[in-house]
């Protein structure tokens, strides 16, 4: 879908009127804010306001945004459902020579999304891809958490089905960086506890949601303390990040009998709760798992 508007190619920052200038023909990958409208570059701006052909995830969301700048462009949607129709229109695009922006909901582009395929397509048939650099989910998450940024790994979006999430965690279980995840709000509290499961509950963990917005919040404590902070918590609003520290270098594996046995040694003095707390410290296993188990040993006597 393409704009002859060449009179209109402006954007509105406050009350000033700027007129935006032309763009040569290439694939423009534009970041857009996660939240706030305010992040958005004065470049991405431009490339909005100049480009021939505005592909977007949800035009709705995008017309938000151009809305907000009073940039007359008219989106037309890209996103995994339709890639096989509309992608070749983009590179059809780009074959006559056209300027393409391609933008995501929010955040930047083919992260997490199907953009990557378009970007493949365009650079095998010799067009030029530019990156308009801007507001990213995971650099907000990571800058702000408190866990080290030397080193990082984007790990996505985890499998739904707890058996398949749970081996997917065990493949980043010894990798000694932190790690960065992108969660539903329905099934964070369900991934808090298999990655506690997982990793241990003593291993330090970040909690971001609603990055850039009014209810930002950030959860920085331990996977066990975050566990029980959302434990069974089906309202998390907004988006969410998850974050978990790099594995602990004193970290000790103990078998499951040496487990019963802290069990039943913390039993004796503490508390089934109590007990389930500490031996959930000393071993790095969630609260909840290990009270059960508790229960469990003194129902069999």
């Amino acid at each position: 879908m393409e704009d002859n508007l060449q009179d209109t190619r402006s954007y509105v920052v406050g009350e000033k009127n700027f007129r935006a200038r032309p763009i040569e023909p290439a694939l423009y990958i534009v970041a857009t804010p996660i939240g706030n409208l305010g992040d958005i570059t004065l470049r991405a701006l431009e490339v909005l306001a100049s480009c021939d052909m505005l592909a977007c995830e949800d035009t709705r969301v995008t017309r938000v945004l151009l809305n907000r700048f009073a940039i007359a462009r008219r989106p037309m949607a890209y996103h995994e459902h339709n890639a096989a129709e509309a992608g070749p229109k983009i590179l059809e695009a780009l074959a006559a020579g056209k300027s393409v922006a391609l933008v995501s909901d929010a955040g930047t582009p083919l992260v997490s999304d199907p953009g990557y395929r378009l970007v493949e397509e365009a650079r095998n048939a010799g067009y030029k891809v530019v990156p308009v650099p801007g507001a990213s989910a995971v650099m907000a998450a990571l800058m702000a958490s408190g866990l080290p940024t030397d080193s990082f790994m984007f790990c996505g979006f985890l499998p739904s089905k707890q058996g398949q999430r749970r081996n997917k965690l065990e493949t980043y279980k010894t990798i000694d960086t932190t790690l960065i995840f992108f969660e539903s709000p329905n099934r964070t509290s369900d991934t808090l506890q298999d990655m506690a499961a997982v990793y241990g509950a003593d291993r330090p963990a970040a909690l971001c949601r609603e990055l850039t917005k009014a209810y930002e919040t950030f959860s920085t404590s331990t996977l066990g303390e975050l566990c029980e902070q959302y434990d069974g918590e089906d309202r998390i609003r907004g988006e969410v990040v998850l974050l978990v520290g790099a594995p602990l270098q004193n970290s000790v594996p103990v078998t499951e009998q040496d487990i019963d046995a802290l069990l039943l040694s913390l039993a004796q003095e503490l508390q089934p709760s109590k007990a389930a707390g500490e031996a959930s410290r000393m071993t790095g296993k969630p609260k909840g798992e290990l009270y059960q188990r508790l229960m469990s040993l003194k129902a069999k006597g």
